[in-house]
């Protein structure tokens, strides 16, 4: 299995996209769409509340809440290179 890098910080783009950088320093693209594809997500369409993202201690998640993340794995394996 290969090492999934942690994530070193996050920013919010266009249309409540995401921008990831991770501790290798690659940065990915992690679009809208795979976001609220997901209904427990739908929360977040609410602007302020998509701005309350932070990350996970370690590196191993971004969240707004303790139950709505999303993980480091997801963000890398599904993000687009930038």
């Amino acid at each position: 299995m290969h090492n999934i890098p942690k994530i070193s910080a996050a920013e919010i783009g266009e249309n409540n996209s995401l921008l990831i950088t991770f501790d290798n320093g690659i940065k990915k693209f992690y679009p809208s769409e795979l976001i609220f594809k997901r209904s427990e997500f739908s929360i977040l369409e609410n602007r302020p509340m998509f701005k309350c993202l932070s990350i996970e201690p370690g590196g191993y998640a971004i969240s707004w809440s303790d139950d709505l993340d999303i993980s480091e794995n997801e963000l890398w394996l599904n993000g687009v290179a930038v």
